[in-house]
């Protein structure tokens, strides 16, 4: 059996304030290419299919033509809830879906019954976990003493070994939205961390062929049979330099038979750029990110008016900007900066700081300003 892993879709997401969705639908319809182009049988979309509870009209459309195009490709599709999702909303057609073979697996209560899928080696169950809150899923369970993600998440896993252990030559692949011990973050993922505690350990899901995790936006592998798939787009400049991938699982007679890694195509990519803002517009070592998403910095003097508009004039996709002004800000606390220290002087500090240091002019004016101040209290 082939499978493909997936996750983190996250239809909907905005990158500093710009719409992906255009982005995301062409790395989905890439997506589905893989499926028909590698004979997929099944595909696992391990949580965070939204990006929000309540996803928009636009989002939902995308999302619907991005699985209608996984099965005209030929596959099933077994999804479930990540933390950004409703679960209730999400799995609200959950029945009716299967019947056009997609299984929404998103009530803690069904969480060990497998969707059964069979090749000619016979029967192969998908457990998928949906996102367990603690507080929530503990009751959910009748556990009340499991009350971190850990704990909840053993729960699960021994009721789906249970479950396991009454279909013996049954093959086995878990799907769950956590943060697993040894998986790295990558700055645009949302906290799921209740008490301080939100990491599990991998040794949780022992006992099963294939791990199907998300949550984490980076492709890794924790174990050979433990994985995340990662997001199909990068949704932080922390992202930048990660290449986006699927992996492609195979099953044989016994379990796990291989394991191979699918890159996505990269839709735009992301740069980082550093300098002055006539550096940036006119070097061309920049030439590549003409088409990215960038992010700059920009080091003149004076911090330059309108720079954002000038800069996308260059660059159409610059979302961030800031202006370091260079040689720093001494790294010392606000107390100590302005102890002993005129209003005056540190007004002009302040200018200083956010702009470039005033003209003669200004400073005149500044000093007037707390002269009349000063005067008024007197009085």
């Amino acid at each position: 059996m082939r499978i493909l892993h997936t996750s983190d879709w996250h239809v909907g997401r905005t990158f500093h304030g710009v719409d992906l969705l255009a982005d995301q639908e062409q790395v989905l319809a890439a997506l589905a290419d893989q499926v028909a182009d590698q004979r997929v049988d099944v595909v696992l979309l391990a949580g965070d299919v939204y990006d929000r509870a309540v996803p928009s009209a636009e989002a939902v459309a995308v999302c619907t033509r991005a699985l209608e195009r996984i099965r005209d490709a030929g596959a099933v599709i077994i999804a479930t809830s990540g933390n950004h999702d409703s679960a209730p909303r999400l799995g609200a057609a959950a029945s009716f879906a299967a019947a056009g073979g997609l299984h929404l697996r998103t009530r803690v209560a069904e969480l060990d019954t497998p969707v059964l899928c069979t090749d000619e080696h016979g029967p192969v169950a998908f457990y998928g976990l949906p996102f367990l809150e603690p507080d929530t899923a503990r009751h959910a369970l009748a556990e009340p003493a499991a009350r971190s993600h850990a704990a909840v998440l053993e729960v699960a896993m021994d009721r789906v070994r249970a479950d396991l252990a009454q279909r013996p030559g049954t093959r086995s692949v878990v799907l769950a939205h956590a943060f697993v011990v040894g998986g790295e973050s990558t700055g645009s993922e949302r906290s799921i961390s209740m008490g301080g505690v939100e990491t599990v350990p991998a040794s949780v899901f022992d006992g099963v062929d294939y791990v199907a995790l998300g949550h984490l936006h980076s492709p890794q592998t924790l174990t050979e049979r433990v994985r995340y798939s990662g997001s199909p787009l990068p949704y932080s400049f922390g992202e930048r330099d990660h290449r986006k991938a699927t992996w492609l699982v195979e099953l044989d007679a016994t379990g796990l038979g291989a394991v191979q890694r699918l890159d996505l195509p990269v839709v735009h990519g992301l740069s980082q750029l550093q300098g002055t803002l006539p550096e940036l517009l006119n070097d061309p070592a920049h030439a590549a990110a003409e088409e990215h998403y960038v992010s700059a910095v920009l080091t003149d003097e004076v911090r330059p008016l309108d720079a954002m508009r000038q800069l996308q004039k260059r660059f159409p996709r610059a979302v961030h900007l800031e202006w370091c002004r260079p040689g720093g800000q001494p790294a010392m606390r606000y107390a100590e900066r302005v102890r002993g220290r005129s209003d005056a002087d540190v007004a002009h500090s302040f200018l200083t700081d956010v702009r470039a240091a005033p003209a003669a002019a200004e400073a005149h004016l500044l000093e007037r300003a707390f002269a009349a101040a000063l005067g008024k209290e007197s009085r």
